[in-house]
């Protein structure tokens, strides 16, 4: 009882660290990635016709008057999405107010440039004043800040909820217990091994309770995955069998921590546990057309007594992905009678952790 007690005591110490260091902070998202234009484009134009609405005497007259608008707004804000494409790895180094700031004195300076270009082709009567185009564009801009602000709130608990649940996992007495019994097993006749395993657990724990909110190389998220596989494959021998195709898989890619590690507990406890004679995870992972796959196998039989699982892994994962990549990332599952197999694609950004 005193040893379950001090356990539990732990445990909620963990995840109240855990929650404290995860704490969100403003970012800007990656204004290169294509799903991120996009919903500037439509966001604006959206902004726009409801402007356009509001200010007209009917309906009929919004079209006309959109298109109007249009003549000046679609020009600044390719220019405005052209800008911020170049200076993004400049901004992504800067805090968020200050990234923020020089958005908004970029896009001011635009639409000065474009008023004063249309004032001298068409006349000085064809646009409104310069301070109603500069608070027009302000409102603009702070609106569509406000929006990318407000979604990556509501996805950033994503990340905490992925380490709070990797923990709970990795402490789960069916893990834990089986991991230390494995490893009593051949203490004496397997010191070396056993310390090896000891020291994988520590560093599991230490990679759970670490702050995940950045991306990290392939290579460490792989090194991290054959971890917990070797202490599975300390109590399932050779019941656990894995197949790595990554012979031309890019180590630096960058991808978001605990994605592959929570994939393969799931294949381990879903498709290898039920299965007395056990089976093959196959984990193949490819570079193609700068998209980086990610494919995960492993055997598969209808459900009996054994637990089904509530898909919050894969679902929290495709969180995450939408976070780190918006619509370049995704995250597709197939259920065959035989296999279950999951298939992650996502952008390809080789380089050091950001």
């Amino acid at each position: 009882m005193l040893r379950d007690e001090i356990t539990g005591n732990d445990i909620a110490l963990n995840m109240a660290i855990i929650k404290q260091n995860t704490a969100y902070s403003a970012k800007l998202p990656d204004l290169r990635n294509l799903g991120v234009c996009l919903r500037i484009l439509i966001l604006v134009n959206l902004i726009g016709l409801f402007a356009c609405l509001v200010a007209s005497k009917s309906v009929a007259d919004t079209i006309p008057v959109f298109t109007r608008l249009s003549a000046f707004l679609q020009p600044v804000l390719l220019s405005s999405l052209l800008l911020l494409y170049g200076v993004s790895p400049l901004l992504r180094r800067l805090t968020y107010p200050a990234s923020a700031l020089l958005i908004v004195v970029g896009i001011l300076v635009l639409s000065t440039l474009a008023h004063l270009l249309a004032q001298n082709l068409l006349g000085p009567d064809s646009l409104d004043s310069l301070p109603r185009t500069w608070l027009i564009s302000l409102f603009i801009t702070l609106a569509v800040l406000g929006y990318l602000n407000l979604r990556q709130r509501a996805l950033s608990p994503a990340v905490t909820e992925a380490r709070l649940q990797a923990l709970q996992a990795r402490i789960r007495p069916h893990f834990l217990f089986n991991s230390i019994n494995a490893v009593l097993s051949i203490v004496r006749s397997e010191p070396k091994q056993a310390e090896t395993a000891l020291m994988d657990m520590a560093d599991l724990f230490r990679v759970l309770m670490a702050d995940n909110r950045e991306l990290v190389p392939l290579a460490q998220e792989l090194a991290l995955s054959r971890q917990y596989l070797a202490l599975e494959k300390l109590r399932l021998d050779d019941r656990l069998r894995i197949d790595w195709q990554i012979d031309t898989m890019p180590p630096d890619a960058l991808i978001p921590p605990l994605i592959l590690q929570p994939l393969l507990e799931n294949a381990v406890y879903h498709g290898i546990e039920p299965i007395p004679k056990g089976g093959t995870i196959t984990i193949r992972i490819y570079n193609n057309r700068k998209q980086l796959h990610i494919v995960l196998n492993n055997p598969y039989q209808p459900p009996g007594n054994h637990h089904q699982g509530n898909r919050m892994a894969l679902n929290n994962i495709r969180e995450r992905l939408q976070l780190h990549f918006d619509a370049e990332a995704s995250l597709d599952t197939t259920t065959a009678k035989t296999y279950y197999e999951v298939h992650i694609t996502l952008p390809y950004h080789g380089g050091q952790s950001t």
